[in-house]
């Protein structure tokens, strides 16, 4: 195919769909669609490689209403997975525009086939992923690539929980925190210095065109929201829109592959998931507040950084269950008899919190006149507390650069409840699918069936009960909770909002996956997939991070290629 680098690109950087001429064809060497973390970051590692790069985006530079109804579905169970609209953002930058910036990298065991995970094997290790992990972690400006307390701090620091020594969990991993960079606003300079970069805005992909043979393909087709279209041609495509919306576009181009792009064995939309995040339990523990560290460690360059209570990849393996982690948590907010005056204060400001936090904060639980009243007067008899509260979230959160992470309530007794973040073993049956209904542009909307597993409750169940026994052992302290419980809270909110993972899984055999070890699909040679997707695994971890690195991975693969 011909490629014609017109002059468009030495004078116009920064485009919009319904501006262009559309009589004449955009054409480049690799076209990259959605400029979310990994679009942006998979740009960023091809400026000035020489190669033409045509970046596509959706929406505009801030949100639209009209453009993010464009990700509308439905859903199987709703009180299992939120509408999908909810936990993406339709814009440059994408959902690094509302994400909280949690990062981690994922653990080695992550990558490894485990026997007692099915379909748990990657067709990459750590080691092959390791050196882009610096830099990701730049992108994401999370600071120093150091994720274990002795790495990451020069002075030590006083333990998270004084005489707590386990064979089974670590307290000594960290997770960083991003300012939460937004990818678009960050880099929309760096997109513009890059002479070989254009980036064409409001261009919604409703057409990969395949070839004759469906080996590659040879075109897209964009539209703006009144109908303008444009044909897109280039070597190379790489669909970097998250793992709700390239399931989408997947399985509704069907021209020349009849059950999708990349669906011969009926892969795509399947082994979806998420994460398993909850709040369960009261954790008394046998030593003065003094002797607990449960907020934030600042690092030397002023990121913040928080230790866990992590399962290690030994106990995993001998108990056969998948990866967890847990936090020291304040008691659930919706309850008044906590008596606090700032957990009422965040109850009672419920309205003003976004959507996708609201929910994890207090669920979707009505409460009565009465309960609301009591959390009223919690605040009432605590106005100092609730009033320096509130000035700590707008200072340092609100309006600070570097956001303060999340909540933390310092207790006024050694009392926590465990706040839980733990792998979701692939499922065959947890699917995204396409809808009946359609959108404006006539292309079916994505209907999402998140399902989990007995795995998914073993996991968490023995790790908790694991915990707690490690607490008596070590008479530090008690963990108090029903084991009958662990099911219904880890469900209570569904399905951790905003990690799409699994639904073009990476591997080497074709019948169980979508794409290779270099994220390029097993049969069409130019068509490749930018997100976590492609993970055949979801881990412990946020998957930002590590979304990132196999961005700049694929990246270099892509230069080497085509040299």
């Amino acid at each position: 195919m011909s490629i014609d680098k017109n002059l468009t690109w030495q004078r116009i950087l920064i485009i919009d769909a319904g501006d262009v001429d559309v009589t004449q064809p955009l054409s480049a060497d690799i076209c990259i669609v959605g400029s979310g973390a990994a679009g942006i970051s998979l740009a960023l590692k091809l400026a000035d490689s020489g190669l033409a790069v045509l970046l596509l985006e959706a929406g505009g530079l801030k949100a639209e209403p009209e453009t993010q109804t464009l990700y509308s579905g439905s859903v199987t169970n709703t009180l299992l997975h939120s509408p999908p609209d909810t936990y993406r953002q339709r814009r440059f930058g994408g959902t690094t525009t509302i994400w909280g910036g949690r990062c981690m990298p994922f653990d080695e065991i992550d990558f490894e086939k485990r026997e007692y995970i099915p379909h748990s094997d990657w067709p990459i290790s750590l080691e092959d992923l390791e050196p882009y992990y610096p830099e990701a972690n730049r992108l994401c400006e999370a600071g120093e690539y150091a994720y274990t307390m002795d790495s990451a701090f020069n002075t030590p620091r006083p333990p998270m929980i004084e005489g707590f020594e386990s064979e089974n969990f670590s307290t000594h991993t960290l997770e960083r925190f991003s300012c939460p960079t937004d990818f678009g606003m960050r880099y929309i300079h760096k997109l513009r210095s890059a002479r070989n970069i254009q980036l064409v805005l409001h261009a919604n992909v409703i057409n990969i065109q395949a070839g004759a043979n469906g080996k590659n393909i040879t075109g897209l087709t964009i539209s703006t929201r009144d109908g303008k279209r444009h044909q897109i041609l280039a070597r190379t495509y790489v669909l970097a829109t998250g793992g709700l919306e390239t399931a989408r576009l997947l399985l509704s181009n069907n021209d020349v592959h009849k059950n999708g792009l990349g669906n011969d064995h009926d892969v795509v939309g399947r082994y979806y998931m998420c994460h398993i995040a909850g709040t369960i339990g009261t954790l008394h523990i046998n030593r003065p507040l003094t002797s607990l560290w449960h907020g934030y460690d600042i690092s030397d360059d002023g990121v913040y950084c928080r230790r866990r209570i992590a399962l290690r990849p030994g106990t995993q393996r001998n108990q056969q269950i998948g990866n967890f982690v847990a936090r020291l948590h304040h008691p659930r907010i919706t309850l008044p008899e906590h008596k606090n005056a700032i957990l009422s204060l965040l109850y009672l400001a419920k309205p003003f919190i976004p959507y996708e936090y609201a929910k994890r904060l207090h669920g979707d639980d009505r409460a009565s006149f009465g309960t609301w009243l009591k959390h009223v007067r919690n605040v009432c008899a605590g106005p100092f507390d609730a009033a320096g509260f509130a000035w700590h979230m707008l200072r340092d959160r609100k309006f600070a650069d570097r956001k303060f992470p999340s909540i933390i309530i310092k207790p006024k007794a050694p009392i926590f409840s465990l706040d839980f973040h733990a792998e979701q073993q692939p499922n065959i049956n947890s699917r995204i699918t396409l809808g009946e209904e359609k959108d404006i542009f006539g292309v079916a909307r994505i209907n999402v069936d998140w399902r989990y597993t007995h795995g998914d409750v073993d996991t968490v169940s023995r790790s908790i009960a694991l915990l707690a026994e490690d607490m008596k052992n070590t008479k530090i302290g008690r963990l108090e909770y029903n084991p009958e419980s662990v099911e219904y809270e880890m469900t209570r909110y569904g399905a951790y909002g905003g990690h799409h993972i699994g639904t073009a899984r990476m591997g080497t055999d074709r019948h169980t996956s979508v794409v290779n070890s270099h994220c390029r699909l097993h049969d069409i040679e130019n068509l490749y997939v930018a997100s976590s997707a492609v993970f055949p695994t979801s881990s412990q971890a946020n998957p930002t991070l590590t979304i990132v690195a196999l961005s700049l991975r694929l990246a270099e693969h892509l230069k080497n290629t085509a040299a």
